[in-house]
């Protein structure tokens, strides 16, 4: 935590207790997820680097939101009557210091704007701070109206006139303002309009009506973009798509097509890495230096070591380290797997709890059966084995250092070191037969 301010404690008070009725979603809007990571989370992550203490204004019956929200305090809004309303509800959490009201559906405010607007309500005589945008399709969006820099008043769109309506600066809705003047300020909104609400945005009439100065700080609409809808979430994620790609390549990745690959808000990737088009990270990833991750690959919850080599066409799972210069190759799942330096998987195989060891070779078409319909089996394989194709390596099994699986084995027993292990039916062939069954079969067709 970073505080503008040692001597001035600040708290953020989080609003998430919106239904996200527009979405047409059962889930809270703030478990809406962007990059993987609910709305709320993000904004948490942000938020608590900037400030002493969070709060999460929640609706009743939403314990997901309150466990995403742990271990910050929560409090419940019991009648959804406004914003205003819904921040007065974490009044007891207020402290002596400043207080910033934010809103789970502004999820991509970076740490940074907070920074800039605790800054901004501290210069001399500012009693109330406000993020501000000026967004390409302002729309149906509060203008605000200022004169050299401080904010005359909020103006919504359906109050304003043509005029009006053509300033370009928007309202965020977040504010800052002195603890305890904030909460006098919040007592004093009224409910007197059209939905009988008590709305945030009035404040600033009254800090106005008190003469005190407001200060709008500008951000980037990327990161004040409210959301309502599932078509402004696509917006919000793509906007937060183009910010990740951006920053892992400023930090050495390698993206052949940048547009087609897609992140978490928590992957990891090192210098140097090189990524194909047309590859998903997941949560919990984490890629180190000289790898490659190639073309329609899919990877989550895994760590994939230097100089390792993915796909074209794999999918790592959870559960899943890859070692230093090993090889996962197409059409290959991974899951719940290590697969030691130097080992290679290049094509058509399942590895599900397996551990392998160091140089060895599975080879195409092997499945490890790790599940009898209720428990989960491991498979042990040591270094240097040589796993022949279409090899079926049932569960729990243990293959020795060095040993060497026939092609086409079934493999129900443990394979000592240095053994070579055969689990096929002896082959027998029988002379003539195959050319006398063609022939009983071409009489018949012809024979009707």
């Amino acid at each position: 935590m970073t505080s503008p301010s040692a001597s001035r404690p600040a708290t953020a008070v989080l609003l998430a207790a919106g239904l996200g009725t527009r979405m047409k979603s059962s889930r809270p809007k703030a478990m809406q997820r962007l990059a993987g990571r609910p709305m709320l989370a993000h904004l948490i992550a942000s938020a608590s680097e900037v400030f002493d203490r969070l709060v999460v204004v929640i609706g009743p019956e939403m314990g997901d939101v309150a466990e995403l929200a742990a271990p910050y305090p929560v409090v419940i809004q019991h009648e959804r009557l406004g914003t205003a309303h819904a921040a007065l509800q974490a009044e007891a959490y207020f402290g002596d210091g400043d207080v910033a009201v934010l809103y789970a559906d502004n999820p991509l405010i970076s740490s940074e704007t907070l920074t800039r607007l605790l800054e901004a309500r501290h210069a001399p005589e500012v009693g109330l701070a406000l993020l501000a945008m000026r967004p390409a399709e302002p729309g149906r969006y509060g203008r605000v109206i200022a004169q050299d820099g401080l904010v005359e008043r909020i103006v919504e769109w359906a109050d304003a006139t043509p005029e009006e309506r053509a300033v370009d600066l928007c309202n965020a809705g977040v504010l800052c303002a002195d603890a305890a003047t904030f909460r006098r300020w919040l007592h004093s909104v009224k409910n007197d309009n059209a939905k009988g609400e008590f709305y945030l945005t009035d404040v600033v009439d009254c800090a106005v009506a008190d003469g005190v100065r407001v200060h709008a700080v500008e951000a980037a609409e990327d990161e004040l973009r409210g959301i309502n809808s599932r078509m402004e979430l696509a917006e919000a994620e793509a906007a937060l798509q183009a910010r990740l790609r951006q920053k892992a390549m400023e930090n050495g990745v390698t993206l052949v097509a940048p547009e087609t690959v897609f992140f978490c808000a928590d992957t990891t990737l090192a210098p140097d890495v090189l990524v194909e088009p047309h590859v998903v990270f997941g949560p919990g990833v984490t890629v180190e230096s000289g790898a490659e991750i190639r073309s329609f690959s899919h990877l989550e919850g895994c760590t994939v070591l230097e100089d390792a080599i993915i796909g074209p066409y794999a999918r790592l799972r959870a559960g899943t380290s890859i070692g230093t210069g090993a090889r996962v190759g197409n059409f290959v799942e991974v899951k719940n797997t290590t697969l030691g330096d130097g080992a290679k998987a290049n094509h058509l195989t399942y590895l599900g709890d397996t551990s392998i060891g160091a140089r060895s070779n599975i080879g195409a078409g092997t499945i490890t059966c790790n599940y009898d319909g209720f428990f989960k089996h491991k498979t042990t394989i040591g270094d240097r084995v040589f796993v022949g194709s279409n090899a079926i390596l049932v569960a729990p099994v243990s293959i020795g250092t060095n040993a060497l699986v026939a092609a086409g084995s079934v493999i129900t027993k443990d394979v000592p070191e240095d053994a070579m292990a055969f689990g096929r039916p002896r082959q027998e062939n029988k002379p003539e037969l195959g050319r006398r069954f063609k022939e009983t079969l071409k009489a018949r067709k012809e024979n009707g």
